[in-house]
């Protein structure tokens, strides 16, 4: 049992790095840690939704080309509010073979595990440059890995950036090459209100989204009617592009006609489909909708679709070095698809190259009482020293 790596753990279960809270004294206290083991570090400063945040950058090594990259997010989901919890979400706790904390297994625990690793490393032997980057928001949409790919350049300085990126979501260690793009939008349907007992005078909103629920799903049948062969074998559950209605909320008092009514929309298409194709065929059903409601034709409600937040996929090429380091280190021999996005989709769309392997168990991300197992917690560093040897220290 590593102390060192549980210091860490239990120091950055402690940061509230809920993505709406600022992640700045924990990505500052990895930055002091990092630095005490001889890494260049830079704060990469970014405001989201007007609340300061920053993504750590460290990084080592000579000025050459190759190299590796790891990376993960500070941020964590909220737990205030979350039916279950029976235990102090910010407080890290062992009991038996569990480790239990939020964000311990996405992905607090990986951040710990990887200082511990170089907590060992000779870092005057590497022959290659180690970075790594651990970002802010990527819960809500990837966000500091959005803005701190276009600058990494610039932060390396003579450093070349690795072309090779290890995310260390929770993966139970299995490696994963690709994820489906992912675009969170919201529908807003604009009604006429009114007494309940006079509809000819309004347009119920929430009556219309009944059709722009009916429009989407179609949307969605065909999709799922149509699975791809070419991603059967990475993603066997869903080979084809889903969509799912997230809120829906409309309407203040049984006895009033609904003004409004939103519904919250996101999907997730193959790595081979344009982004926003299915965002444009959605705003082109919805256009063509009857927008009366089912009690009159007096009116007509409005219909405004929001832009979408948008996550690229990750489609990452195959045989690389790092994927036969990983599969060598962690002794698996398939590589699969994520059914959850990353922020390798920003990374990709900057030239990198990124695999997804890690210790954390996605059944335990996002929920209450969130666990690791201990064993795939101490086994960690080991396994991540065995990949850095192979493509920072090797000939």
């Amino acid at each position: 049992m590593s102390k060192y790596m549980y210091e860490i753990l239990d120091r950055l279960i402690a940061f509230d790095t809920v993505s709406s809270k600022s992640d700045v004294a924990a990505a500052g206290f990895l930055a002091e840690r990092f630095a005490s083991h001889r890494f260049k570090t830079d704060l990469h400063m970014v405001e989201v939704n007007g609340t300061q945040q920053a993504n750590l950058i460290a990084w080592a090594g000579p000025p050459r080309a190759d190299g590796l990259i790891i990376s993960g997010h500070v941020d964590t989901v909220p737990f205030e509010g979350q039916p279950g919890w029976t235990r102090e979400p910010l407080k890290m706790a062992i009991e038996g073979a569990r480790v239990y904390g939020r964000g311990v297994t996405d992905m607090k625990g990986f951040i710990a595990q990887s200082l511990e690793a170089v907590s060992s490393l000779e870092i005057d032997k590497l022959r290659r440059p180690l970075v790594f980057i651990w970002t802010s928001d990527e819960e809500v949409g990837s966000l500091g890995a959005k803005d701190v790919s276009g600058a990494l350049g610039a932060i390396l300085g003579d450093t070349p950036a690795p072309r090779m990126v290890w995310i260390g979501e929770p993966t139970s260690w299995a490696v994963l090459h690709a994820h489906k793009s992912i675009a969170i939008f919201e529908v807003r349907v604009g009604g006429i209100g009114g007494h309940s007992g006079n509809p000819e005078r309004g347009v119920n909103a929430i009556a219309v989204a009944g059709r722009v629920i009916e429009a989407i799903g179609r949307v969605q049948a065909e999709r799922c009617a149509a699975p791809s062969a070419s991603f059967a074998g990475i993603f066997p559950d869903s080979p084809y592009d889903v969509l799912n209605f997230g809120t829906i909320k409309g309407g203040i008092a049984l006895n009033i006609i609904a003004e409004e009514c939103r519904i919250g929309i996101t999907y997730r298409s193959l790595p081979d489909v344009e982004p926003l194709e299915i965002y444009h065929e959605i705003k082109r059903r919805l256009a063509a909708l009857d927008l009366h409601d089912y009690a009159s034709r007096n009116h007509r409600a409005t219909i405004e679709v929001g832009e979408p937040m948008l996550v690229p996929p990750l489609l990452s090429e195959r045989g690389t070095t790092l994927e036969r380091a990983l599969l060598e280190a962690t002794g698996t021999s398939n590589v699969g698809g994520a059914l959850f996005s990353t922020d390798g989709g920003w990374f990709s769309r900057a030239g990198l190259v990124s695999l997804i392997c890690g210790p954390g168990e996605l059944a335990q991300a996002h929920q209450p009482n969130e666990s690791i197992g201990r064993a795939a917690l101490e086994e960690g560093p080991a396994r991540i020293k065995k990949v850095i040897e192979k493509l920072c220290f090797s000939q």
